[in-house]
């Protein structure tokens, strides 16, 4: 599985996982057939209401309409739901930008109308040719708008009763109780800041971890100094392992 490293305006760079080409294609499927199906019922009321006789009417109707349906309903959609569409919530992906901002109106317009050469007029070979190509898995459309596609769950379904071993609360005496406070997406999230300071302890790292540990602090009403952040944090999951299992 490819991963991507994206750093956010507060110079933290956060792993992700990449969606794969299948994924993307099945979103797209999905997103066809909703589409397709409300096209179909809107062009049926269309013409139960009116008598258009017009060849170039149903020429239009038929032709450049459900093009345009397309990508109307992928701009809203995107814009609306945060960067996925009702194919991509069924997949759990969604579109972000590659500097770690979040993607503007614009960057949306250029995603839904590079969809005319990277999958209709292409019949998808352009897209799939690029996505799978590219290091950062990204169609035209994404390289244009600076995106791309993420999970929004990880495949690897990690537990923290698989990060620290640690039999039964009568073992382990828990130091900071008000850890039940925290869900288990913000200890992940610790843990894989730990990881990744373990992995690579360069500066931008070290600060990480003194900021996370700063906040938690906080959030947690923790008002001693810890000398060893990375052993503090370690205490933290320990902690919430016991107290919420």
């Amino acid at each position: 599985m490819q991963n991507i490293d994206i750093r956010t305006a507060q110079n933290v760079s956060i792993n992700y996982e990449l969606a794969s080409l299948r994924e993307r294609i099945l979103a797209f499927v999905i997103d066809i057939v909703i589409v397709g199906m409300g096209y179909l019922i809107f062009c049926m009321l269309i013409f139960s209401a009116f008598d258009f006789d017009s060849n170039m009417f149903w020429g239009v109707m038929l032709g450049v309409g459900p093009l345009a349906a397309f990508m109307l309903y992928q701009l809203s959609s995107e814009i609306f739901a945060n960067g996925q569409s009702w194919g991509k919530k069924a997949l759990s992906i969604r579109v972000v930008r590659l500097d770690g901002q979040e993607p503007s109106l614009s960057d949306y317009l250029l995603r839904a109308v590079f969809y005319l050469l990277d999958a209709f007029l292409s019949l998808g070979a352009i897209g799939a040719i690029f996505v799978t190509s590219s290091a950062k898995n990204q169609r035209l459309g994404d390289m244009s708008a600076n995106t791309t596609v993420i999970r929004t769950k990880s495949s690897m379904q990690i537990s923290l009763e698989n990060i620290l071993s640690i039999d039964s609360i009568e073992e382990y005496e828990p130091v900071y109780t008000q850890v039940r406070q925290l869900k288990e997406s913000d200890m992940l999230f610790v843990k894989e800041a730990l990881e990744r300071v373990r992995k690579h302890p360069n500066a931008a790292h070290q600060t990480a971890i003194q900021e996370l540990s700063d906040r938690l602090r906080q959030i947690l009403d923790i008002q001693e100094q810890p000398t060893d952040k990375v052993e503090f944090l370690k205490t933290l999951i320990r902690d919430y392992i016991v107290l919420t299992r």
